[in-house]
């Protein structure tokens, strides 16, 4: 049986590949790419002599069987992404699953990481860190994700699109509170930048001048003041918290986010608790 090597490449800088990285890309059967093109320029630049093979979301499913064929045959297969560790946010998942269950061997070739790139530089612990790839592109979906974090000690770290990061810096101010950040731009390229600060500081320079190029996101942890503050709030005072806001006149959807933002409970929760208040607030007035 072939080996399905997990090859990582550089985020930027070509001479951040690893020897044993251009090793396997030489001695293998066959390379799997993100984006040929990108690849080919790391290929050429080393004078390796593949023709990468295109894998990426929309035909991995497809590859797949053809794959396990080869890997049947005894030949080494290598998968590489658009920049750093394969599968980290990018393509491959399937297919190493798919290998797994297969009973073929799958070797990782360690490398480049703008995850861990951003996270070493940002200044923020590193103990314990959550990574949360690329946060839904909806602004329901995106809350509701960064709801969850509330109260978390955990650093968090997340890759964004440079068009969306004042929108969601803007709203880990408003929903986190205004946390450190570190913004890691163009790492290891030519125009690398690591830009710190307040999330609300962050968030007004970015809308003024959005970042260009890629863009990775590093989030302080929860203060022990503010783990405190989103486990201490008592049933009592949650209910109080929505009876009050759905007399005020306000919706649902925008009470639940508001005490899920103050008090650190699950936003569905508490949505839940708000619709059966205001039905029994409607029975009671229909009684009456």
């Amino acid at each position: 049986m072939g080996t399905l090597h997990i090859v990582a490449t550089p985020i930027g800088h070509l001479e951040d590949v690893t020897l044993r990285a251009l090793r396997v890309l030489r001695e293998v059967d066959w390379v799997l790419a993100e984006d040929t093109r990108r690849t080919r320029v790391l290929l050429d630049h080393f004078e390796i002599p593949q023709k990468p093979t295109s894998l990426h979301a929309h035909n991995e499913v497809g590859r797949i069987d053809h794959v396990l064929e080869a890997l049947e045959e005894g030949h080494d297969v290598a998968l590489v992404s658009d920049a750093g560790t394969p599968l980290v946010s990018d393509p491959g998942e399937k297919l190493v699953a798919a290998a797994v269950a297969a009973g073929h061997r799958v070797e990782a070739v360690p490398g480049a990481s703008a995850l861990l790139t951003a996270l070493t530089v940002s200044g923020f612990g590193t103990e314990r860190v959550l990574f949360l790839g690329f946060l839904p592109r909806k602004t329901g979906a995106r809350r509701r994700i960064l709801e969850e974090q509330i109260g978390r000690r955990e650093t968090i770290v997340l890759f964004e699109s440079p068009r969306r990061v004042a929108t969601t810096v803007s709203e880990i101010a408003n929903v986190l509170g205004d946390r450190e950040c570190c913004l890691a731009r163009e790492l290891t390229k030519r125009h690398e930048e690591i830009i710190r600060g307040p999330a609300s500081v962050l968030a007004a320079q970015f809308d003024e001048s959005p970042p260009r190029g890629e863009c990775t996101l590093v989030i302080a942890g929860a203060t022990e003041a503010e783990q405190v503050q989103a486990t201490e709030w008592t049933e009592e005072q949650v209910e109080a918290a929505l009876r009050s806001g759905l007399d005020a006149g306000a919706s649902v959807k925008d009470v639940a986010s508001e005490v899920a933002g103050k008090s650190g409970r699950p936003r569905r929760e508490l949505y839940a608790r708000a619709v059966a208040l205001r039905e029994a607030s409607k029975d009671r007035e229909a009684s009456e």
